[in-house]
């Protein structure tokens, strides 16, 4: 049977032999490296509800495990009854072994478990070497209790890496394990 490599396995012992083996690197500190996992998650209906803001911190810091900051509105906007410095949402920044653990358990349980799941979309790069992908519930984490959970609530996750381009992400991410969809030759 074969065994199943962590991502920071697979940093370590694949992607950073490949990049040294290239011509255009000159040692370890050069080669595309992910830094941190950002976890945001959007409180919308639950922003003058006590309650439920520490509901979803309480979720999101089951999923981490790690205790997420809550984040203020800016500025205030008239046509969302929002006014400045209320709650809006809750946000990780996981780094180190905390950051390879978390992206272990959604690369392959938390991601699988979807319905129907094809892969993730190519289309969630930035242009500066950084992916986002989200879910459209929390209730795809093995650390949610359904029997809890008062709101279905979308959480995105932001890949930040020192890649230069798209491109050195892509590759980066795909040695990692990271699920991209099939390319699709039409």
């Amino acid at each position: 049977m074969k065994e199943i490599k962590s991502v920071q396995q697979k940093y370590t012992e694949e992607v950073v032999p490949y990049w040294v083996a290239r011509s255009d690197y000159r040692g370890k500190m050069a080669i595309p490296a992910l830094k941190k996992v950002v976890i945001n998650m959007g409180l919308g209906a639950a922003k003058g509800n006590a309650k439920e803001v520490e509901s979803a911190v309480e979720e999101l810091r089951a999923i981490t495990g790690q205790a997420p900051v809550v984040t203020k509105a800016r500025k205030s906007i008239a046509a969302f009854s929002l006014r400045e410095g209320m709650d809006v949402g809750a946000k990780v920044t996981l780094r180190g072994k905390k950051m390879y653990h978390f992206l272990d358990k959604v690369f392959n349980f938390v991601l699988p478990r979807g319905r129907d799941f094809q892969g993730l979309s190519l289309k969630g790069f930035d242009g500066n070497g950084n992916y986002s992908f989200g879910f459209e519930e929390q209730m795809t984490f093995l650390e949610i209790n359904p029997n809890k959970v008062t709101r279905s609530r979308g959480l995105q996750i932001t890949l930040v890496t020192s890649a230069t381009n798209d491109e050195q992400a892509r590759q980066l991410l795909t040695m990692l394990g990271t699920p991209f969809e099939k390319e699709q030759n039409a």
